[in-house]
């Protein structure tokens, strides 16, 4: 008859989780001597039970061993700063990473009108002139896009495209210190000497 698969859990009758206990420690106590016989192994080997008492095996001297033990963890945590050193590094960027994140989530919400109620008058200042450098920075965009689409239109219509200066076509890049001013997104399509009527008359 085939045995069931043993649940890993605490045994909760009492009798049956001693007698487990008694045959397991033997069969540990078995194979770890095996171990140092065959192998030739150094082996220790302790055991409390729940009530507190102690089993122990030592292919040699308990204590000699588990001095052994305790010098060579030593000399690995000496030879190896480097994992403890990557693992408070790793803990300090991450969280210099969520006070950046928390930092962010606030410039956001206080972006789309949230929370600013606790928000000083330089605050509010400032987002404004942020919220400003934006829109000119996307209006100087769509000017670009609609000139192009405005000369390509021209090209299809036989005509030359009207030669702007590099002083009127160029953007200024949006960075936090820029300041853009209105750009006028009004465009004419057709050939330059009707334009250049519309505007005398204008």
């Amino acid at each position: 008859m085939v045995r069931g698969k043993t649940q890993m859990r605490r045994i909760e009758n009492a009798t049956s989780r001693q007698v487990t206990f008694s045959k397991r420690r033997n069969g540990l106590l078995k194979k770890a001597f095996e171990l140092s016989v065959l192998c030739d192994a150094e082996v220790a080997l302790i055991i409390f039970s729940p009530r507190g008492k102690l089993y122990e095996f030592g292919s040699s001297s308990m204590k000699e061993i588990i001095e052994r033990y305790q010098k060579h963890a030593k000399d690995v945590r000496a030879n190896n700063p480097s994992a403890e050193q990557n693992m408070q590094q790793l803990k300090q960027e991450t969280a210099s990473m969520v006070k950046k994140i928390e930092l962010l989530e606030a410039s956001k919400r206080k972006l789309l009108g949230e929370g600013l109620v606790s928000c000083t008058v330089e605050e509010l200042q400032q987002l404004e002139r942020q919220l400003e450098r934006s829109v000119n920075c996307i209006r100087a965009r769509k000017e670009k896009v609609l000139e192009a689409e405005n000369d390509k239109l021209l090209e299809k219509c036989g005509a030359e495209p009207p030669q702007t200066s590099k002083e009127n076509t160029e953007i200024v890049p949006c960075t936090e210190s820029s300041e853009v001013s209105d750009v006028e997104t009004g465009l004419f399509i057709g050939p330059p000497e009707r334009r250049n009527k519309l505007v005398l008359k204008n």
